[in-house]
């Protein structure tokens, strides 16, 4: 018998019966990077491996409880929240992490499997709770280039505004780093890159700091954003910095992606044991 010596992380997402999405697949993420995971659910779906049937929110005042509980006995080296549904528990999350502000937070609130409130005025609310109530709280905030422009719009007074401004905005806020995916790639010298490859896109206080392409696989996949978020919260939690923590969870996630399997008739869901799968005996 021995103590706790892997990192702790706790994960604040929805219950996925797929495994795809959410608390499971972050688990299984950290697990294979060596970190041992705990999970605070804010949400249970109904859904398979091609859609999202129902999903049922969880009472804020029980996600807290479940976090309260669970920090009250173990420290934790990092954490990750994953999408949100409803203002609430943006707001029962964010003051919860306000308490440890020395753990890295890895931000990814966004999921296309998750719907989006009814409402406009709900999903504009949402949208303003998250940049104003957790970006500033985060080290890292995740996020597609067309999730970023639907952020921005909380925000923005005209069409001229760039993705580097939206970026620079989310920094002025208390955001560390903004990670940006599914950027157009180009070579350094600015030339256009390879065909059929996008980019990552890292930003932090001195501006751009890296922009890694890679080649674009068919898949179609479910989880792969949230693979990435999940490894970059490991390898922070393991002691890496943000820049060697993106790469190192690149490199990790295309491996992911490229042992893919398909457990039923929908979308491809990455591998995160692929590495482990390939040591083991046939």
């Amino acid at each position: 018998m021995q103590n706790q010596t892997s990192p702790l992380i706790l994960s604040f997402g929805a219950a996925d019966p797929a495994g795809a999405i959410g608390v499971q697949a972050d688990l299984a993420v950290f697990s294979a990077l060596s970190c041992t995971g705990l999970a605070v659910t804010t949400a249970l779906l109904i859904g398979d491996s091609a859609r999202v049937e129902d999903a049922q929110d969880i009472d804020p005042d029980w996600v807290s409880d479940q976090a309260r509980v669970v920090l009250e006995d173990m420290t934790m080296a990092a954490f990750k929240v994953g999408a949100l549904t409803n203002v609430e528990q943006v707001a029962a999350i964010a003051e919860i992490l306000s308490d440890y502000p020395d753990a890295p937070l890895i931000l990814d609130p966004f999921s296309s499997r998750l719907p989006d409130p009814a409402d406009a005025d709900e999903a504009e609310e949402l949208l303003t709770a998250l940049r104003q109530l957790l970006v500033p709280q985060a080290t890292l905030l995740m996020l597609s280039q067309v999730e970023l422009g639907r952020l921005a719009e909380t925000w923005r007074e005209g069409a001229e505004d760039t993705m580097e401004s939206d970026v620079e905005h989310l920094l002025a806020l208390g955001c560390e780093f903004v990670l940006v995916t599914g950027t157009q790639a180009g070579t350094p010298q600015g030339e256009t890159a390879a065909p059929n490859t996008l980019a990552n896109t890292l930003f932090g206080a001195d501006g751009m700091i890296s922009h890694d392409a890679w080649q674009h696989m068919a898949g179609p996949f479910l989880g792969a954003g949230g693979t990435l978020s999940a490894a970059i919260t490991a390898f922070m939690a393991r002691g890496a910095d943000v820049p060697e923590a993106v790469t190192a969870a690149q490199e990790y996630t295309v491996g992911a992606l490229a042992h893919a399997q398909r457990y039923g008739m929908g979308k491809f869901i990455p591998n995160r044991f692929f590495h482990l799968h390939q040591a083991l005996p046939t």
